[in-house]
Formats: structure tokens, sequence, C-alpha cells
């Protein structure tokens, strides 16, 4: 199988984030197809997205089309299309580079998407801390502003639309759409009690659609290119392409854009492989937030249908690449520091389980831990999973569960050896810059 480069296949042009580039570039949708669909009906567009089959990037994978055929019309209420590029779950990395390398790819399927949900009043929810992608996000917008793409009667269409960028304060909860939308607003970003739900009552009360970057930036080449090609990627239940984002222990980590379906053997090969010298361990199919992979798994197929029928999930496809040399305890240690950080502290099984899953492993990873701290751990994981208010509470449980399955023996171990004796940090090191981490490695 070979790479499908869509999205990516200008990211390495001169400039290819300004508005000169992205029309000059034949492969790029261009505005043209935002030329085209202003001049069909709304509904044709939402209908044409949902034959396409195009599925949320973004984690849970929920056919976009359906999710803008959702949007009630006729109800006299103002409607808003808001883009969640609040990407920062650990491993996953596909959204900043695509907004640094090609912000008017997103622009331009925001309008469309709009169009389509009736909406006048889009925005784009991006974290505060890349500020580098803020600052290209503003210039790209201005552009589109200036070239009449945003503003009033857009191509003399008789279409308005305004476009806000929305810089959030780096809360990872505010990746969840509900916490998102209240942030917005202007409140604490904290998950909403659903129903109703937002394409019912979302922003500001109103029916809005919540997509992720990735999403909203395929439906150019969807209207551009047309379903047949679109659906002759990918497979029959999950069609098209996707970023997959590899890292860690792999010869080539970065982005590869390939059609879903593809395995992950195949693109750990077009990755050079795990690092010379090394045995792949473990690896993650969608993220931190989602079970783990071993070796044993090379030839799942990369597809929504595939990965949930191994017992995982594809998420944002962060496959994050672990050799023998990492000790798995101390992994999803530190995964779940973050959430056990992270957690917004509104409802108790997050709140306290995954503070106690943290103390919990941490007796194991420092080699003083007892046989009853592992039943503890998957007894603590049990209640979380299904109780949480939001899916935060049921990701920090998934990589805790899984590498008890598959790696039980490294948590026995946890109960009279500290990790770092069993795994030297320094040979797991991607980046030996000192004298020790050098020796240490076996790289």
């Amino acid at each position: 199988m070979t790479l499908t480069p869509v999205l990516s296949a200008h990211w390495a042009d001169s400039e290819s984030w300004t508005l000169r580039s992205y029309v000059r570039a034949k492969e790029y949708a261009g505005y043209r197809a935002l030329g085209a669909v202003l001049r069909r009906h709304p509904d044709e567009i939402v209908q044409l997205v949902k034959d396409s089959g195009l599925r949320g990037r973004g984690g849970a994978g929920f056919p976009t089309g359906m999710k803008w055929g959702f949007i009630p019309q006729g109800d006299g209420k103002p409607h808003y299309l808001v883009v969640n590029a609040d990407e920062s779950e650990p491993g996953t990395c596909k959204d900043v580079p695509m907004m640094m390398a090609a912000p008017h790819t997103l622009i331009e399927g925001m309008i469309i998407g709009s169009y389509a949900i009736r909406a006048n009043h889009a925005f784009i929810y991006v974290r505060g801390e890349v500020l580098h992608v803020v600052r290209r996000l503003q210039e790209a917008i201005r552009e589109a502003y200036d070239a009449g793409y945003l503003g009033s009667n857009i191509l003399g269409s008789g279409y308005d639309l305004d476009l806000t960028l929305h810089i959030g304060a780096g809360a990872y909860i505010c990746g969840e759409e509900t916490a998102l939308l209240d942030s917005l607003e202007g409140f604490r970003g904290q998950p909403r009690l659903r129903p109703p739900f937002p394409a019912i009552a979302g922003l500001y009360a109103a029916p809005t659609v919540v997509n992720n970057v990735e999403s909203i930036a395929s439906v150019p080449f969807i209207v551009g290119r047309g379903v047949d090609w679109y659906r002759s990627m990918g497979t029959a239940r999950s069609p098209g392409f996707k970023l997959f984002s590899l890292s860690g222990h792999v010869q080539r980590p970065g982005q590869y854009e390939a059609p879903l379906g593809i395995t992950f053997r195949e693109l750990l090969d077009l990755a050079g492989g795990i690092r010379e010298g090394h045995e792949l361990k473990f690896w993650t199919p969608g993220g931190s937030s989602t079970p783990l992979f071993t070796a044993e798994h090379l030839d799942v197929k990369l597809d929504f249908e595939d990965v949930a029928a191994h017992g995982s999930m594809l998420g944002t496809t962060a496959l994050m690449v672990f050799d023998e040399t990492t000790s798995v305890v101390r992994a999803v240690l530190r995964w779940t520091e973050f959430y056990a950080h992270e957690s917004c502290g509104k409802c108790t099984p997050c709140r306290e389980g995954t503070y106690w899953l943290v103390q919990v492993l941490r007796r194991l990873e420092a080699g003083r831990g007892t046989e009853e701290d592992i039943e503890t751990l998957v007894d603590l994981c049990d209640n979380i999973l299904g109780r949480a208010f939001c899916a935060l509470g049921d990701g920090a449980t998934s990589p805790i569960t899984s590498a008890v399955e598959y790696f039980r023996e490294e948590f026995v171990a946890g109960t009279h050896t500290p990790a770092w004796e069993l795994f030297d940090p320094a040979a797991s090191t991607l980046f030996a810059g000192t004298q020790a981490a050098q020796a240490g490695a076996r790289v």
C-alpha cells in the first residue's frame, strides 16, 4: 500500500502557508471548490459529505455529514461552526503541522461547512501555547478577508461569513467539545450534560457543529474531486485518507498520509522500522488515551472497525512506538500524571480516580508496590470507566488496563524492583545529549 498525500501534498512547497501558494498549487482546492459550492444548494453539500463517508478525525470517528445534517433548519436561530484545534493529547501532533503548512485548506473547508449548515459565523479554537500557529492562522484569515473569501457577499454569492480565531489558555479538557463551547462563551471549560447536544443547543444555546481540523480540511478535496475519488481510498466503512503521526523509537518519525486500512506493519516499514538494534515492544494506535497494542498487532488494519475489533480505538492516529528498552509502568504513569493534572475536577470518578491511579503507579514504578496494588489499579479503572462525566476519565484508564493485560509481569516486578533498575532511562532516550545517556544507550 502506498502513501496518498492530499492534505500534505504541498507542505514542503516554498511559503505553502500563503494564499498565493494555495491558489497556485493545482492539487490544492485553492478556493476553486468554494466557488462551485456557492452555486449549489446547501443541502446538496451536506448530502455530498454524507455520501463521501467522511468520518471525524478528532478521535470518535462520527460521520461528518451526519453531524451537519443534525442542524435544524428554519428555526430562526443563528448557526455556528466551531473547529476544535485544541490539540494537546500526548503523542497527537497532526493538526498543528497542517495549520502551519496549509492554513487556507482549513479556512476553505470552514467556509464550505458553514455554508452547508447555514452559519454566518465560524470559530477556530486554538491553543495559546502554539503561538507560531496562532500567528500563521491570523495572517491566513487576513488574506482570506482581503481576497473576498470571508466577510460580506463572498464571491458575489450573497453569502456572508465571519471567522473568529479564539485563543485558548491551554486546558486539555477544552478539547472536549462542550467544554470548548463553555470556554468560547467565557466560562471555565467544563463538560456539559447532554442532551441537549450541540447540534440543538451549542454555542450561545444555538445549533452548533464542532469538527476537528483534519475533518474540515478534507472537505474542499471531497467537493472538488468528488465522492468516487474519495471513496477509492480507504475501506468501505472507513473511506478516505488519514494523517498518521509516528513518533518514538522509529527510524523516521513524522507525518505519513495514507489510506485508512493501511496496517501498522506497512507504516512501520515506511518509517524505516524500529531503531537499529532494537525490537518493537508496544505502541498506541490512537494516542495515549487508547488501549495499547503489541507486536502481535502489527497487521491490524488502521481503520475504525478493525482497530475496534482488536480492542482499541483509532483515535487521532497518534502512533507512539516503544521498543524493549521502555518500562510500560513508567510510560503509563507519565500519561496518567498528565490526565490527573488535566482533570477539570467536575466529577468524582475522574477527579479522585486519576489521583489515586497516580499514587499506585508511582509505588509500582519505585518498586514499593504490592500484589494488591495491581488489583487496586484494575478496580480503580473499572470504577472510572463509563462513570466519568466525559471521555477524559475513560481515556485515562485505557492504557493502564491494556498494559496490565499485556505486561502484567512488569507490574509484578514493581512489587520488589524499581522500574529504573529494570529499564535504564538512558537506554530508551531519543536524544542522548549527556555523556551518561550516550554510555547507557544501545544505539
